[in-house]
């Protein structure tokens, strides 16, 4: 055969100063930094490009392979240095237990429908005993499926009762997985307090850890990093802090005589995934890094005793109560993050939750949305798909170096308790979810279907009882600290537009185009989707030529606000004339930010929206001034 050549050998290499020269020229004397480089909302620039070369600059932990995730892989004994790995994760899917026995018919069912982990969430802890376990996990193999528990209390007695049910030799121990999902430090800094003295929450922490021992692969401490994603955190904050939340536990408990390697063995990380598909990718794979990091200076020889085990959660923060189902399209690339990322087991939130009990259906959707990904787009046939990718691996190391950062900061501080009793962690969350939600009202940050391409005709189901966090209250006096506050970054707005839908007459917006035929289309749109977005109706046109006939047509429409749309030239010479001529009968609004602007207020035109406007304090206004009541 003859030889052939390779088609790169045809063309000569090119040097990265050739491509930024290259990049000089087409920017014509722009600023490469302002144009093209991204400042992400963790604080840390990322490159347009990345090159082979810039994975040289990288130093990963010569060990952090051992810290990969094995997820049902195996060491190759001819090579014990090679492990054989899948992407094979963990589909799990929560149950409210009020009734044990619904609850088990519950679990039974859904274990035939492709889950592999079950999350029991026990409403009354008082409710805890041997005889209601037994009915909870009727027929139910532990050696078959992992199970997890989260009670308000009694998480010891959980874990005699699963010893009970599992005990006898009728199970072998050694393969029982899951996890009781004991998280104090997450329950103080979301409540404020704990129903014990803290130190008393260590102790009993420590009496838990110690039963557990009975279960060599099951766990009992759960850092809920989630919690953070869920006060608007960005992904550094989250991991930083779960970090400094880890290392503490390991502290407290071998105060109280636990190993840190036993202490290690029993923490599960449980991270929130949210819409940034490579931050969210490159954030797993850091905290396996810097869990590594940690493990080292513990000076521990255990390393398969400190391999971090991972729970991903799809994000709360960014569900919607309109266009609900856009919030399948949502956690449907946050799952594919989290298992990209390579987390060992994954709950994707059903698309309802932000105003209902999930139903049947939407449970369903859930399931199948990681079934697709594993039985259809093979997800689970390799294990870190991302190693070696330029970009990715530069991620990685940004959000590592970043989040190792806060963590030392932390430490330095006195640890994750002594900066939760100082403020110090909840303001730096607060801080980022103030940023977080401007960039929302200012449309900076998208929510399909909610502050952009909203469907203003949406009502919303007749069954919803929609979740506003913020009206939640915050725990008084008695609370060690002032709690971090969960929330919808969507709370306020979809208020704004409940207001609107509630209202006996629906708020009407009539679009007013004159003038230059470009920019009246082009203002008229952007006014529809701004004003759609508080679920006004939008009475559209063809546009007019004069005013006689616009403002004769805007007073018949009977619409509550007049939006001028057409050119900033044009404006001083229609916009006057055609507030005047309405005469009170309707709010008059300029959709743009002219020059002239100044000199139009003094002639009574106030109100104007661009895209520089606030969102949700424009709408809250336009609602007040029509007299809507939020």
């Amino acid at each position: 055969m003859a030889n052939q050549d390779k088609l790169f050998d045809q063309f000569p290499p090119v040097s990265t100063k050739e491509w930024l020269d290259r990049i000089a020229i087409d920017l014509k004397g722009a600023d490469f930094n302002k144009r093209l480089v991204w400042k992400t909302g963790e604080g840390f620039d990322v490159m347009p490009f990345y090159r082979r070369e810039d994975l040289e600059k990288i130093n990963y932990t010569s060990d952090f392979l051992s810290f990969l995730p094995r997820r049902n892989g195996s060491t190759d004994s001819r090579k014990p240095e090679v492990l054989k790995m899948t992407g094979a994760w963990l589909i799990r899917q929560d149950i409210k237990v009020t009734d044990y026995s619904e609850a088990n018919r519950k679990a039974l069912s859904i274990l035939t429908k492709g889950i592999d982990s079950i999350g029991f969430i026990i409403s009354d802890a008082g409710s805890i005993n041997d005889k209601n376990f037994a009915l909870l996990l009727r027929d139910i193999n532990p050696e078959c499926v992992e199970l997890n528990f989260l009670s308000n209390g009694k998480a010891i007695e959980i874990i005699k009762s699963l010893a009970g049910v599992a005990g006898g030799g009728k199970y072998d121990v050694s393969k029982i997985t899951g996890a009781v999902e004991a998280d104090p430090l997450g329950r103080l800094m979301i409540n404020g307090t704990l129903c014990i003295p803290v130190e008393d929450g260590f102790d009993y922490l420590a009496s838990l850890t110690r039963e557990t021992f009975h279960f060599p692969k099951y766990r009992n401490i759960q850092v809920n990093g989630s919690g953070f994603t869920n006060a608007g955190a960005d992904a550094v904050t989250e991991l930083g802090f779960s970090l400094s939340m880890a290392v503490d536990y390991i502290e407290k408990l071998s105060e109280r005589g636990i190993e840190p390697d036993e202490a290690a063995k029993r923490i599960r990380f449980s991270f929130g995934t949210g819409s940034n598909y490579f931050i969210e990718i490159a954030k797993l794979r850091a905290a396996r890094l810097l869990w590594s990091v940690i493990a080292g200076g513990y000076k521990t020889s255990k390393n398969e005793l400190w391999r971090m085990e991972i729970h991903c959660t799809t994000s709360k923060y960014n569900s919607t109560v309109y266009e609900p189902y856009v919030n399948m399209l949502r956690t449907q690339t946050e799952a594919m993050s989290a298992i990209l990322g390579g987390a060992d087991s994954l709950t994707v939130n059903p698309f309802d939750t932000a105003f209902r009990e999930p139903s049947e259906f939407s449970e369903r959707i859930a399931r199948n949305q990681q079934l697709l990904l594993k039985e259809e787009a093979y997800f689970d046939k390799v294990a870190d798909p991302s190693s070696g990718s330029y970009y990715i691996e530069n991620l990685t190391a940004l959000i590592a170096e970043n989040s190792w950062k806060l963590l030392l900061e932390t430490e330095d501080s006195g640890g994750f308790i002594s900066g939760l009793r100082s403020g110090m962690i909840r303001k730096r969350i607060a801080g980022i979810a103030a940023r977080r939600k401007n960039d929302f009202a200012r449309r900076r940050e998208i929510l399909v279907g909610t502050n952009q391409y909203p469907d203003p005709a949406e009502k919303i189901a007749p069954d919803s009882a929609p979740v506003f966090h913020e009206d939640s209250p915050v725990n008084s006096g008695q609370a060690e600290t002032e709690p971090v506050k969960l929330f919808r970054v969507s709370e306020e707005l979809e208020k704004i537009r409940m207001a609107a839908g509630n209202a006996a007459v629906n708020p009407s917006v009539f679009l007013l185009k004159i003038g230059d035929r470009v920019m009246r289309q082009a203002r008229s749109q952007f006014t529809s989707g701004f004003f759609g977005c508080a679920g006004y109706t939008i009475l559209d046109n063809e546009g007019f030529e004069n005013i006689d006939d616009s403002v004769k047509t805007a007073l018949d429409s009977k619409a509550d606000i007049v939006v001028i749309c057409s050119s900033d030239a044009e404006y001083p010479v229609f916009a006057p004339e055609i507030f005047n001529r309405l005469n009170g009968r309707a709010i008059v609004v300029i959709a743009g930010n002219p020059e002239c602007s100044d000199s139009l207020r003094l002639k009574g035109l106030e109100n104007y929206i661009h895209l520089k406007s606030d969102l949700v304090e424009a709408l809250s206004y336009y609602n007040s001034k029509i007299g809507l009541e939020q």
